[in-house]
């Protein structure tokens, strides 16, 4: 039997909404790293994760990202992702 799917939603500090689905999973929260690069310009990286414990742990791996990578700076964030049948 399949598994009722629906659409997740997570809005950041900034006013950004995203929208993931629709799926089945049980992911609870979104994490987003915005990496400012040594020429000015900005990537984004995101997920989503099944705990909040679990979307913190990525936070760590963002730093290692930074020395790794070089980034001049990055912004990593977390937001609660909530549930809906439908698309908002």
């Amino acid at each position: 039997m399949t598994r009722k799917k629906y659409y997740l939603t997570a809005t950041l500090p900034d006013g950004y909404v995203k929208t993931i689905g629709p799926t089945a999973s049980d992911f609870t929260h979104y994490w987003r790293i915005v990496a400012t690069l040594g020429n000015g310009k900005t990537e984004v990286f995101w997920g989503h994760t099944k705990s909040l414990a679990e979307a913190k742990g990525k936070k760590a791996a963002a730093a290692d990202a930074s020395s790794q990578r070089g980034w001049k700076s990055y912004d990593f964030e977390i937001a609660a992702l909530t549930r809906t049948t439908s698309l908002p």
